[in-house]
């Protein structure tokens, strides 16, 4: 007997069929390709270019800069003048950019290039959301991005599964990979449709509204928490897990691949249910577990005493995101207005551009006071300190 189809079945069989959302998929896996592929090579790149460990989080920072100085920029020309305009020269950029760090053995002129990558980066997460938010709307939106977010999770995944694997080779080859970003930019030049912005607006009432907009304090809360995500993913977990695993393991860096990549298998497969749980749970309920999930992962790294046993605490961080970031994107979206979606978007990129940048200086410090513990209990009081920031700014 043929099974009967529900309509929750048919819906997520049209999403997967959608070619625009197939080609935001392919934009959201570029997007968390420069770091994620990269981060297993640390240890072997420190010791190559004879890098300080204190300094190796600076391969991040420089990366992630630019998505903290353009975000707010590059909303507002993605709402004034379009997604592709932006989209596409990004794409090559960070192509370009990211393939030519593997030539190169000055460690300074390697924190260049970066950060033309990160230049290159910086539209790409936020405007892949838009474009859901541009493209859906109720649960379709919230399931969409549910399911973005666990592909990306997926490419978080394998790349440093993939990245360890080469790094054996050599540190340098793991930054050859950026070169698909230039077919991904070819893809959506010539075959995302999505709705455009249409006509050129005033720019000072452009300005003058969407600054209205932004003055909302659930707004300010999930731009912190978005921050906040980032610093606790960027500065204690993948900048300072993989010198933990090989410091404390002696792990090699195929080995430290596969343990960041486990968190991204938590966060695929709790992303994947959002829809789910967005029909029995709140946004901000979500949001608010997640960074409970957080506090306890990175609360148990110092006690764990045997390499696998460190897959408990990387399963609840994932977890914790899987809930939580998807989470914040969705109720952007509902809460933005559809003509500023863009720069809302955009300036929540800022926030975690900011996230990104400043968690490895952040974990660096706590680093350098009480060593690679500290980074982790750090890690705890900064989760905790944000969940009650958070429930402060969406307690209206």
């Amino acid at each position: 007997m043929k099974p009967i189809e529900t309509d929750e079945h048919r819906a997520k069989q049209n999403l997967f069929q959608d070619p625009n959302l197939l080609i935001v998929f392919a934009v959201s896996l570029i997007a968390i390709l420069g770091v994620a592929s990269v981060t297993p090579s640390f240890p072997s790149l420190r010791a190559a270019l004879n890098v300080p460990v204190e300094n190796i989080g600076l391969l991040i920072t420089v990366f992630t800069l630019p998505t903290l100085i353009l975000g707010p920029i590059i909303g507002v020309f993605a709402d004034r003048i379009g997604r592709k305009k932006i989209l596409v020269p990004a794409l090559i950029l960070f192509g370009i950019a990211g393939f030519s760090c593997a030539f190169v053995r000055d460690f300074n002129l390697l924190l260049c290039l970066r950060f033309l990558q990160g230049v290159g980066a910086a539209p790409l997460l936020s405007l892949s959301v838009t474009l859901i938010g541009d493209l859906y709307s109720g649960d379709k939106r919230a399931t969409a991005m549910g399911y973005n977010a666990s592909v990306s999770s997926i490419g978080t995944a394998l790349y440093p599964t993939i990245g360890g694997a080469l790094a054996t080779m050599g540190w340098y080859f793991p930054f050859m990979l950026p070169i698909v970003a230039i077919p991904v930019g070819l893809l959506v030049l010539f075959g995302l449709k999505n709705p455009e912005p249409k006509g050129q607006r005033n720019l000072k009432a452009y300005l003058s509204n969407a600054l209205i907009t932004l003055k909302n304090r659930q707004l300010f809360g999930l731009f912190i928490a978005s921050a906040a995500n980032f610093v606790l993913l960027y500065g204690a977990y993948v900048t300072y897990l993989p010198s933990l695993i090989a410091d404390k393991f002696g792990a090699e860096p195929f080995t430290i691949g596969l343990f960041l990549s486990s968190v991204s298998v938590a966060i695929a497969f709790t992303a994947s249910q959002l829809g789910n749980l967005a029909r029995r749970y709140s946004e901000t309920t979500l949001i608010r577990a997640s960074f409970v999930f957080y506090a306890v992962a990175l609360a148990i790294v110092p006690f764990i005493s045997s390499l696998w046993l460190l897959l408990i605490p990387t399963t609840i961080f994932g977890i914790g995101l899987g809930i939580g970031f998807p989470s914040i994107q969705t109720l952007l979206a509902t809460l933005a207005p559809k003509e500023y979606l863009a720069t809302v978007i955009s300036v929540n990129g800022t926030f975690y551009g900011l996230g990104q940048t400043i968690g490895p200086l952040l974990m660096g410090l706590a680093y350098g006071i009480g060593g690679i513990n500290s980074v982790f209990y750090a890690g705890v009081a900064f989760a905790l300190a944000t969940l009650v920031v958070f429930r402060y700014c969406t307690c209206l």
